[in-house]
Formats: C-alpha cells, sequence, structure tokens
C-alpha cells in the first residue's frame, strides 16, 4: 500500500483548480463573444440591390432601403418578395458571422455538445 502523505491529493486538486481556471476562461470568451455577436451587423441585397435590408445582434432591423422604382401601384407583391429576400440574404450573413464568432470563442470545445452549455455554434 503506498504511503498516504496527501502528494496524490496535492496533485488532483492542482489539476482541478487548473480545469476551473480553463472553464472561468472559456465562460469569458463566451461572453465576450455575445457582446460581439450583439453589436454584429450584416446587410442582405435582392433584386439587383432593388432592395436593401440591414441587421444586428439577433436580427434586429436596422434599416431598410427601397428603390423608388417599386414604390408603383401594382408593385406590392414584387415588393414584399424582394423584402422578405433581403431579409433572408442578410439573415444567412448575420448568422454565419455570428458563428463564426462563437467558434473562435469556443476554441477546442466548438461542436462539442455538453450538456448543460449553450451549443456554440
Amino acid at each position: 500500500m503506498a504511503p498516504r502523505d496527501g502528494t496524490a491529493y496535492l496533485g488532483r486538486m492542482k489539476d482541478l483548480n487548473a480545469l476551473m481556471q480553463q472553464a472561468q476562461a472559456m465562460q469569458q470568451k463566451l461572453q465576450d463573444a455575445q457582446a460581439k455577436m450583439a453589436e454584429t451587423t450584416a446587410s442582405g441585397t435582392s433584386g439587383g440591390g432593388l432592395v436593401a435590408i440591414a441587421l444586428k445582434g439577433a436580427g434586429e432591423i436596422t434599416a431598410v432601403t427601397i428603390d423608388d422604382s417599386l414604390l408603383v401601384p401594382g408593385e406590392g407583391e414584387i415588393l414584399a418578395d424582394l423584402i422578405v429576400a433581403a431579409h433572408a440574404d442578410a439573415k444567412r450573413k448575420l448568422d454565419e458571422a455570428n458563428s463564426a464568432l462563437m467558434r473562435e470563442a469556443a476554441g477546442p470545445m466548438a461542436g462539442m455538445n455538453i450538456p448543460g452549455m449553450p451549443k456554440l455554434f
């Protein structure tokens, strides 16, 4: 039987302390990434640039630009379709940017599904 001098216990405590420090660093990186995501913007267009939409954060619309040529009677359905398409384009770009921020923050843990942890991308 090995002597009970406490060195094994101290070694495990150091490992646990290092693990806790890594978890705290990861948590800070994720919080920083979430703050960056809230400020991330993306623009989408449709109709060859006739409609443009700017999004911020989780998808808040911050601007809509519509070419005057679409503001004529009878073009409502076309305009609606172009707005939806521009929004989809902007949302896709915003989601890609936010996913990249989370992958960067998660580092080697990106893609891991850890119970109790938010999905990292």
